[in-house]
C-alpha cells in the first residue's frame, strides 16, 4: 500500500523537478530547512498543513492541485493492486496472505514415500564394503 506521506513527497518532487529547481532553492523560498524538505520529498517525514502551504507557495501551485495528484496516484496504486495476477503479491510480506480462490482446491503436501531397507554392509579394509550375507 502506498503511504500518504510517500505519495505527497513524490508529487512535490515531481513539481520541483518540472520547474528545474533545486531543493536548496525551494527550501529557501518556503522557509524550510533543506534537510527537512528532502525528508518530506522522500516520504520520511509527515509535513504539517502550514509546511505544505509554504512549499506549495514556493512551487507556485495550490494545495488542492497537490492533493488531487496525490489522490490520483493513490487510486492508480489501488487499481494496480486489485488487478495483480492471482498467485502474485505486490504487498509487503507483513500483510495478511490472500484468501484462496473459490473452486480451486489448495495443494496438500503428500507424506514421504517409505524408503526400501538397505542391506547391512561389512567393512573389510582398504575402503571396501561388502554386503553381509546371512548363512
Amino acid at each position: 500500500m502506498l503511504l500518504l506521506r510517500r505519495a505527497l513527497g513524490e508529487v512535490l518532487r515531481r513539481h520541483r523537478l518540472r520547474q528545474s529547481r533545486t531543493l536548496r532553492d525551494v527550501s529557501l523560498a518556503a522557509g524550510v530547512s533543506l534537510g527537512y524538505l528532502s525528508e518530506v520529498e522522500r516520504g520520511r517525514k509527515e509535513a504539517s498543513s502550514e509546511l505544505l502551504a509554504s512549499i506549495c507557495t514556493a512551487l507556485d501551485i495550490t494545495l488542492s492541485e497537490v492533493l488531487r495528484e496525490v489522490s490520483d496516484d493513490l487510486a492508480r496504486d489501488d487499481r494496480r493492486r486489485r488487478l495483480a495476477p492471482v498467485g502474485f503479491t505486490l504487498a509487503p510480506a507483513s500483510l495478511p496472505a490472500a484468501r484462496p480462490v473459490a473452486g480451486i482446491a489448495p495443494r496438500v503436501p503428500q507424506p514421504a514415500r517409505p524408503v526400501a531397507p538397505v542391506a547391512p554392509v561389512a567393512s573389510v579394509g582398504f575402503g571396501l564394503h561388502l554386503p553381509v550375507v546371512a548363512a
